[in-house]
């Protein structure tokens, strides 16, 4: 079984006139969100084999809060296409996850972290395929199992919604 984490970042000031948007960091509120986000993880064995990031500092802000909680910490990677990326760029991605990778974390951006869950899951728990329908707010934790043996083959409606996740439903 192959195990997918999606983190969306936790919530991150406003954009200011003349600052770029990859430079945005986290509220006090996001940091405190993300490391709530890593405590569930950890105490839910909920532990990446291999995690990457979006370079913008609100992704890795969040992943250094929510990886506070694990004990040694899972090592991660930017990559750069994750930053204002679509979801079929995210899935093109993900399909390069290497065999020995069975659970996997991207943490990353709205909308194309929600468009990418909606495309993927075909199944699960109903009342939490609702709420993700509706919204992936920040610091939402989608988790999704896939029974084929490779990242290669992950396709469209091809995942089980394990379980969905926020701060606020903790």
């Amino acid at each position: 079984m192959r195990r997918l984490l999606l983190l969306r970042h936790a919530k991150a000031e406003r954009s200011e006139p003349g600052t770029k948007d990859i430079s945005r960091v986290l509220t006090d509120r996001g940091r405190k969100d993300a490391a709530r986000i890593g405590a569930y993880m950890a105490s839910h064995a909920l532990v990446p084999d291999r995690v990457i990031l979006s370079p913008a500092a609100r992704t890795q802000e969040t992943w250094k809060y929510a990886a506070s909680a694990f004990r040694p910490a899972p090592a991660a990677m930017s990559i750069e296409r994750l930053y204002d990326a679509t979801p079929h760029v995210i899935l093109a991605v993900l399909k390069d996850t290497p065999i020995a990778a069975h659970t996997l974390m991207v943490v990353g951006h709205n909308p194309a972290l929600h468009d990418l869950a909606l495309m993927l899951v075909a199944s699960g728990d109903i009342d939490a395929r609702e709420r993700l329908r509706e919204k992936l707010q920040t610091s939402g934790l989608v988790i999704v199992d896939f029974s084929f043996d490779s990242w290669s083959k992950l396709h469209p409606q091809s995942v089980l919604l394990e379980r969905f996740v926020s701060p606020r439903t903790l």
